[in-house]
């Protein structure tokens, strides 16, 4: 006796369709599973044979092969436990229902219950663009799986509901998206908590509406993670696009908050300086996302960097560069997206304080040097704007004045990315940051009198290629936030400005 059930695969962040085809001949009692299964799908078996039985069902005698068709693509993770079943109970003739445009993904407990699966939301996609009509999942995936338009959802808490409504017996309704709710607002610290540092929190607003990378560079105590844990309260909206990229991300590595429907705001990132090349970029036999993936359009964080391992911080290079990260594993060759904003902070020495106003280093000779030179030239060339955190002084820290808030802020940091958004419509792209080479020279088109004060820039600076491009970009995200169409001098110098201080420090070792 034979019987097909549809299901979808998952490899990186692409779900496809798969066959679980089932087949019970004569013989001694023997369970495979064929299709080049991994550990986690051959022990469905077990997980199968208990479920079937405790839901009240006959486990068949005889031979049984299942089939995970296409049988050239490695399989991987416990989502074929409910069609495995469905299929098995259908070719023992136990179970009879309609299987053309329907499709079944969840793992199976050992009593018949459903639990929650990884990649719900892009397994659920695949399902609609490969024509399936009614999709069931696990109720913990029910609420990202309602973000798909088109195709009928169904959520059960255990195989068992899903019979039932497959037999007409108590029938299921369609997950509702309404009754799911977006990503709830978090609470972030408020710029209107930073006392001074006028320079750094301008570096930051251009940062954030531009999607550009930054450093900052200071002693400690100035405020570099402060300032940093305030970013996020500055960032502009999400699109729709960037969110369900962002929750397909999250999907995939387990990492969306229960009922959550659609992330809406920019992921904020903080690894440990200890974290692992693969912890930074993904890894594993199959590969997963990594923290500069999960970071994708929002912020990825590098306290202390030079703390890092040399590894680490050279994986970063291509990926910030060309906003996917591409994964060479024995599974196979993977991308990811990592569309991020590199945000680092960093003391200038180990301890601390050379360049220091007052206090004198005191480091050994040479350690400040081989310090910074933890730090790579190609590495800081990626880093679209490097500013200086000084210490703050006694007035500025006991003044009653008001600081501008984070509201105000990200106002201004809204327009502008709005205005950018306009700009680059129908290109792909969705801030300054992520424009390449053509695109700058087309749309950041400086004045005459800031294309002879960057002429001057770059020869004075020795400034790179590379550089010269930033430049420009930083300098276009300066004039959308003033609301100028033409790049002038000011926006030149402000730019020009952001990519001077690893003079002070790198060549003053």
């Amino acid at each position: 006796m034979f019987s097909k059930v549809h299901s979808t695969g998952l490899f990186g962040m692409e779900a496809y369709p798969v066959e679980v085809e089932t087949d019970i001949s004569g013989g001694l009692p023997q369970f495979d599973i064929v299709g080049l299964p991994d550990k986690s799908v051959s022990e469905s078996r077990n997980r199968v044979r208990s479920a079937v039985k405790n839901c009240g069902f006959d486990f068949p005698a005889g031979r049984i092969t299942v089939n995970l068709a296409p049988a050239d693509v490695r399989k991987e993770g416990s989502v074929y436990d409910l069609p495995m079943m469905l299929s098995l109970l259908s070719a023992s003739g136990q179970l009879t229902f309609g299987r053309e445009g329907r499709a079944f993904i969840g793992e199976l407990s050992l009593d018949g219950s459903l639990r929650k699966i990884n990649g719900a939301l892009p397994m659920v996609m695949a399902a609609r663009a490969s024509g399936i009509r009614e999709v069931f999942v696990p109720v913990q995936n029910a609420a990202e799986s309602s973000v798909v338009s088109g195709i009928k959802v169904f959520a059960a808490a255990g195989a068992r509901e899903i019979i039932d409504h497959l037999t007409g017996f108590t029938p299921l309704s369609p997950v509702d998206p309404s009754s799911f709710s977006a990503e709830p607002e978090r609470r972030y610290p408020d710029f209107a908590d930073v006392r001074g540092q006028l320079e750094a929190r301008r570096a930051l607003e251009v940062a954030a509406a531009g999607g550009h990378n930054i450093m900052m560079i200071g002693p400690p105590g100035s405020g570099k993670s402060m300032l940093a844990k305030r970013l996020p309260s500055i960032l502009p909206d999400m699109t729709f696009e960037e969110s369900l990229e962002t929750t397909k991300i999250y999907s995939i590595a387990g990492a969306l908050p229960d009922n959550v429907r659609l992330m809406r705001q920019r992921p904020f990132r903080s690894p440990h300086h200890t974290v692992s090349p693969a912890g930074l970029s993904g890894g594993g036999s199959v590969p997963k996302p990594g923290e500069v993936s999960l970071a994708n359009n929002g912020v990825l964080f590098l306290d202390e960097l030079p703390e890092f391992s040399r590894n680490a911080m050279e994986i970063l290079r291509q990926p910030v560069e060309d906003g996917t990260i591409t994964i060479s594993r024995v599974a196979g060759t993977l991308s990811f997206p990592c569309s991020v904003m590199l945000v680092c902070a960093m003391n200038p020495c180990p301890c601390g304080y050379f360049g220091h106003p007052s206090k004198p280093c005191t480091c050994p000779k040479g350690a400040a040097a081989r310090y910074l030179d933890k730090v790579s030239g190609p590495l800081l060339d990626r880093l679209d704007i490097h500013i200086e955190v000084p210490p703050v002084d006694f007035d500025k820290l006991s003044g009653d004045g008001e600081c501008e808030s984070s509201a105000d802020i990200r106002k201004r940091v809204n327009l502008a990315r709005s205005i950018q958004q306009k700009r680059l419509s129908g290109t792909g792209v969705s801030c300054n940051a992520r424009m390449d080479s053509a695109m700058t020279r087309e749309l950041c088109r400086p004045s005459a009198q800031a294309v002879v004060l960057l002429e001057k820039a770059f020869t004075s600076l020795g400034l790179s290629a590379r550089a010269y491009d930033k430049i420009l970009r930083v300098a276009r995200t300066a004039a959308d936030l003033d609301g100028s169409e033409t790049i002038e001098t000011g926006h030149i110098s402000e730019a020009v400005q952001y990519r001077s201080l690893d003079r002070k420090f790198w060549r003053a070792k």
